[in-house]
């Protein structure tokens, strides 16, 4: 159970941050790692009040404060309750998120189609996007300030193959794998690609980038799932490049999970460095003193910038905020405490991803 001493320091350390920023813009992302083994049990654990792992998460959020935040690894439901449920704890601590938006996820929606080609029906990754259950792990939005919801553009249904250039994966002789009547109801998305707009306290909008790909392994020599990987993430330049959707006019914000590191990941790297050199896109770069700190692996990429720590992979950077170029960036951090300390104990408890925050300045 978390101490009251340290959940009264993190409101005092939360007031202060807000007072003190009251001309910036705090936008963060965080996969909670929050998924339930069935619908429902998220919110019977958040209810119940109990459970480490969510009060480890509550307190990381409520140590960074973001303004706006977006979060996967959050179980989805029809009515949102579960969502609500952990706003109304951030809520006891001091953070009000009275802003909050969830869609339908891909993950967990069934197909009643062989997806992965293992010649059975029904399970997790026949799913759109992979889940147990409608919903698992899906995406949210928890905002400080105004969700314009009529103007969001949610592409969870957009198909893979409708994609420009995508690169759909194929049996050994050609035929599309694994099967044409699979590839016509394939999504894009494991979970959702989503943007956002949101009205901020200047009087200005900014749009919300958001999204969780699919980790590019776990298939055969078909790269099923590096293929798909490499093209949620690719989706962005194209949206950028007015292919996809409608266009923003307003300042953005690209934040989520691409389960892909520019250096050491499996995948095809390519993608995300496509995407972190992007002329419309500033990489701030966030890092953080638990990882630099940490033991090297023998890796390429920078130890101090990663966000996760699996228990094979080890430490990678697959989670980004990347502003557009026209923000003026302040700060930016990779919530990973030194040890030894409360705050690293709750980093670690809650997920085996960080919170990666950036601070943007407003007017």
């Amino acid at each position: 159970m978390m101490p009251h001493r340290v959940i009264s320091c993190v409101v005092a350390l939360l007031v202060i941050s807000l007072c003190a920023n009251a001309e910036t813009l705090r936008v963060a992302t965080f996969n909670t790692g929050l998924e339930r083994d069935g619908p429902g049990l998220l919110l019977r654990d958040i209810q119940r009040g109990k459970d480490p792992q969510i009060k480890a998460v509550i307190a990381v959020i409520a140590a960074t404060a973001p303004d706006i935040l977006a979060l996967q690894g959050i179980d989805w439901d029809y009515d949102g309750t579960a969502l609500a449920a952990l706003a109304d704890q951030l809520g006891a601590v001091g953070l009000i998120y009275p802003y909050r938006f969830a869609s339908r996820p891909n993950s967990g929606r069934p197909t009643g189609l062989d997806m992965d080609g293992d010649g059975r029906l029904g399970r997790p990754r026949d799913a759109q996007g992979y889940g147990a259950f409608t919903g698992q792990g899906g995406l949210a939005i928890l905002s400080r300030y105004p969700i314009l919801r009529d103007e969001v553009q949610d592409f969870t249904t957009f198909l893979w193959r409708d994609l420009p250039g995508a690169i759909l994966p194929t049996h050994p002789d050609g035929k599309p794998f694994p099967s044409a009547k699979a590839q016509a109801a394939q999504r894009l998305s494991n979970t959702g690609h989503w943007v956002v707009p949101i009205a901020l306290p200047d009087g200005s909008e900014m749009s919300l980038l958001t999204f969780h790909a699919g980790p590019p392994v776990f298939d055969g020599p078909e790269d099923r799932n590096g293929r798909r990987n490499h093209d949620e993430i690719r989706f962005w330049r194209l949206f950028l490049d007015k292919e996809i959707g409608d266009p923003i006019k307003d300042r953005f914000v690209l934040a989520g999970g691409a389960n892909l590191d520019p250096y050491d990941s499996d995948g095809r790297k390519e993608a995300i460095g496509m995407l972190l050199n992007d002329p419309r896109l500033q990489d701030p770069s966030p890092s953080s003193p638990g990882a630099t700190i940490a033991p090297d692996q023998g890796h390429v990429g920078p130890n101090a910038q990663d966000t996760v720590d699996w228990p094979k992979p080890g430490r990678l950077r697959v989670d980004y905020v990347l502003p557009s170029r026209d923000w003026q960036v302040v700060g930016a951090a990779v919530h990973w405490p030194a040890p030894n300390t409360a705050e690293y104990e709750y980093a670690i408890t809650a997920s085996h991803h960080r919170l990666v925050w950036v601070d943007l300045k407003l007017n």
